[in-house]
């Protein structure tokens, strides 16, 4: 029978942002540092090299152990699969020191953890999933409510200087110079330009 081996994993979303916090529970549970695979970007999905690298030396049996359940990833329903993964498909043990209830390990007071973590990481993804619809919806009322208020969204309308029609269309006739009618009309050479091609648009 092969040994059992314990694995860390820790994961800060940019790479200006420490992980040693991590690594000093994980250190603190008995883990080496061979044994522990750091992954420095965002956990919006497990195309990671480290989280992969890590899969690929899990074996039936092992323990694979994280700070904090967000250091495996953003969405909770790619948790949930990446959960399902490991534990049923490779038979690897999972735990999560924060929350004691996050842990697959069966033992003598508790057969049943695999079943409670399970259940934990649903309502867990129950509840993200529930907050993530509460955002978009007090978003949508905020909108509204700015919208009864006057407020425009979008990009502002272009505002012509007062002059605009008048030296434009000299401008046009040749009677002044393009740095003529920037002088007159204040504008910059990009601005003057984007604004002619604007008008032009605007005129057909």
């Amino acid at each position: 029978m092969s040994e059992i081996r314990i694995h860390g994993y820790a994961r800060v979303s940019s790479k200006e942002q420490n992980e040693t916090r991590q690594l000093i529970e994980l250190r603190e549970f008995g883990i080496t540092d061979r044994d522990i695979y750091i992954d420095k970007q965002s956990g919006k999905d497990f195309n990671r090299i480290e989280y992969q690298r890590l899969l690929n030396v899990l074996r039936k049996g092992d323990l694979l152990v994280v700070q904090s359940i967000d250091r495996l990833g953003r969405n909770y329903s790619d948790i949930q699969e990446q959960w399902r993964y490991i534990t049923n498909e490779l038979e690897v043990n999972i735990k999560v020191l924060d929350m004691p209830l996050l842990d697959t390990r069966a033992t003598d007071d508790n057969l049943d953890n695999r079943f409670i973590a399970d259940l934990v990481l649903q309502i867990l993804s129950y509840v993200a999933q529930k907050e993530r619809y509460n955002i978009r919806r007090r978003q949508a009322q905020g909108i509204a409510n700015a919208k009864a208020q006057g407020t425009v969204f979008g990009r502002p309308r272009i505002t012509y200087p007062d002059n605009w029609k008048e030296v434009y269309q000299l401008w046009c006739n040749k009677e002044i110079t393009a740095k003529k009618a920037m002088e007159l009309t204040g504008l910059k050479r990009n601005t003057f330009y984007k604004f002619v091609k604007g008008y032009v648009n605007k005129s057909k």
